[in-house]
């Protein structure tokens, strides 16, 4: 049995969950989040849990057992509290302004990159080094912040770039002078 699949979900208050048939919709007090479940696995709301079974022990059961467990878990938590990723900007005359909605970058081009959020993304700069996306949906949040971080990778020799708060970047020897 799936150690993480077999564990039940607690459901929060102010959090509605429906299941009909293989999508599983999550309501909450930040917004509302759909899910398509495989169809081998199966999910039940019991009282005030949501238990996720399968029904056999194929390969394919088991390996979308605890994913889909951990999918629903995760749209319970974005609709509670939502997810945020941090982004920070290392680089001499490397900035971020907001514009709107929308994020522009000055990243050493000969133009500015302008970012624009997708439907339930929001941006907050802080300074002019520091990016955090908000949203509900832990893989849009994710792959937004990845798209800003692709604009300029940081580098190895300087550490110039976007990077996620917190990274370390491993930083090469340059040049050997003789």
């Amino acid at each position: 049995m799936s150690r993480i699949g077999r564990l039940p979900i607690d459901i929060p208050s102010g959090v509605d969950i429906k299941v009909d048939g293989s999508a599983v919709t999550v309501k909450g007090p930040k917004g509302e989040l759909s899910l398509t479940v495989a169809s081998p696995i199966e999910v039940k709301v019991e009282e005030s849990q949501i238990l996720v079974s399968r029904p056999d022990d194929e390969r394919e059961s088991r390996s979308l057992h605890g994913l889909t467990r951990t999918l629903i878990a995760n749209n319970i938590v974005g609709v509670t509290e939502g997810y945020s990723k941090g982004l920070e900007i290392v680089g001499t005359g490397y900035r971020v302004q907001q514009k709107g909605s929308s994020l522009e970058f000055a990243l050493g081009f000969s133009h500015p990159v302008t970012v624009e959020p997708p439907a339930g993304i929001t941006f907050s700069v802080e300074g002019n080094t520091k990016v955090t996306v908000q949203g509900i949906d832990k893989q849009q949040v994710g792959e937004t912040a990845a798209n800003i971080r692709k604009l300029r990778k940081p580098e190895p020799y300087k550490g110039k770039g976007v990077r996620y708060a917190g990274e370390v970047v491993r930083r090469k020897a340059g040049k050997s002078g003789k």
